[in-house]
C-alpha cells in the first residue's frame, strides 16, 4: 500500500524549454594520440557558443561514448547547470544514431546543431535565426559562408532565380576561404587553384542577404523540418552525413549560410585560438622530412590502415 501522496502532486507550475536547444554531439574515446587536445577544444567551444550568442538557448550534449575523463567534466557541467539536458550513450552510435536521438529529442522549437569542435563568435545565433525566419521553407542555416558541392543546393538556386535577387562571383573573400579549408588540413595551392575556379551565389530577400549552401557540420533549423529526414541509417561512423544535406536539396528546402564568418572548426588542437588571441592566425610550419615522407599517398594509406585496424581492436 502507498505510503502518503507523491509531493509532485502539489506542484503548480514545470519548468518550459526555450525556444532554442543547442545541441552538440561529442566523442573524446581517449585523451592522446589525435584526441590530445580534444577536451580543451570542446571547453573552447561551449565557452564561446555562451559568449553573446544574441538569443536565450538551452544546451544539449550527446556524449557517444567518450573516456571517463569527459563524461567526468561533462557530468559536473551537467550538475553545475551550464548543460540543460546530458545523454550518456554507451557505445559509439555513429553520427546518424546520434542525430535520431537528437533531432528527435531535443525539445526546443528550432535545433542548433553543431560538432563538438566548432568556435563561435558573438551574434552567431541571432543572425542564423534571422535567416531561418526570413526566408520561406528554410531547411538549415549554417552560420558561416563557405563553398559546398553546388549539386546540395540547386533547390535554393533555383527558388533564388524565381523569387529573388540571385548573383554568381566571388563574394567570400580569400582569406576567409583558405581560413576555413586550412582548419581541415587542404593544401594552399591546391585551394588556390579552386578558389579562383569556383564562384559563390548571394541571395537578397526582404533586406536580408544570404549565401547559398549550408552543411551538416554546424546548423540552425526547425525541429519539425528535420524531423522529415529521420531516422538515418548510416552503417559507418562518419563519412554518410552528407545525407542530411542532399535529402533537404532533394526534398526542395533552402540550405543558406550567413554573410561573413561566425563560427570556425577548431578540428583538434586549439592552436587557432591561440593564435586569434596573440591577433594573428598561427604560421604554417615547415615539415620535417619524416613528416613529408609519411605524407606520400602510398605509405599515408598504409599507416592509415594500421592505425584504423588499432582503433577498431580497442574501440569497436
Amino acid at each position: 500500500m502507498r505510503k502518503g501522496q507523491n509531493p509532485a502532486k502539489f506542484a503548480k507550475t514545470v519548468a518550459k524549454p526555450e525556444r532554442i536547444t543547442v545541441a552538440v554531439l561529442n566523442y573524446i574515446p581517449f585523451l592522446s594520440g589525435f584526441y590530445s587536445e580534444a577536451l580543451d577544444v570542446l571547453k573552447v567551444s561551449l565557452e564561446t557558443m555562451r559568449n553573446d550568442p544574441g538569443l536565450p538557448f538551452d544546451l544539449m550534449i550527446f556524449d557517444n561514448g567518450s573516456c571517463p575523463e569527459v563524461r567526468d567534466w561533462l557530468i559536473g557541467e551537467k550538475e553545475s547547470g551550464r548543460i540543460q539536458y546530458l545523454v550518456l550513450s554507451e557505445k559509439n552510435m555513429g553520427k546518424g544514431g546520434a542525430w535520431n536521438i537528437i533531432l528527435a529529442g531535443a525539445p526546443g522549437e528550432i535545433i542548433a546543431y553543431a560538432d563538438s569542435d566548432i568556435l563561435y563568435y558573438p551574434g552567431w545565433l541571432t543572425r542564423s535565426v534571422e535567416l531561418l525566419e526570413t526566408f520561406p521553407k528554410v531547411g538549415m542555416v549554417t552560420a558561416r559562408p563557405f563553398r559546398t558541392n553546388p549539386e546540395y543546393h540547386s533547390s535554393t538556386r533555383e527558388w533564388a532565380q524565381q523569387n529573388a535577387a540571385l548573383e554568381e562571383g566571388q563574394f567570400i573573400p580569400w582569406e576567409n576561404f583558405w581560413e576555413f579549408n586550412r582548419s581541415l588540413g587542404q593544401d594552399e595551392a591546391e585551394n588556390r587553384k579552386v578558389y579562383t575556379e569556383t564562384q559563390d551565389w548571394q541571395i537578397s530577400h526582404q533586406g536580408k542577404k544570404a549565401m547559398v549552401g549550408a552543411s551538416h557540420w554546424q546548423f540552425v533549423a526547425y525541429k519539425s523540418t528535420l524531423a522529415q529526414f529521420l531516422p538515418f541509417d548510416m552503417d559507418k561512423p562518419m563519412g554518410q552525413v552528407k545525407q542530411l544535406d542532399q535529402r533537404m536539396n532533394a526534398a526542395g528546402y533552402l540550405r543558406l549560410m550567413v554573410s561573413d564568418p561566425l563560427v570556425m572548426n577548431l578540428s583538434n588542437t586549439t592552436d587557432y585560438v591561440k593564435g586569434v588571441y596573440a591577433g594573428k592566425q598561427p604560421a604554417p610550419k615547415q615539415a620535417s622530412l619524416v613528416k613529408r615522407l609519411v605524407q606520400a599517398a602510398p605509405i599515408k594509406k598504409a599507416l592509415l590502415a594500421v592505425y584504423d585496424q588499432i582503433f577498431k581492436w580497442y574501440y569497436s
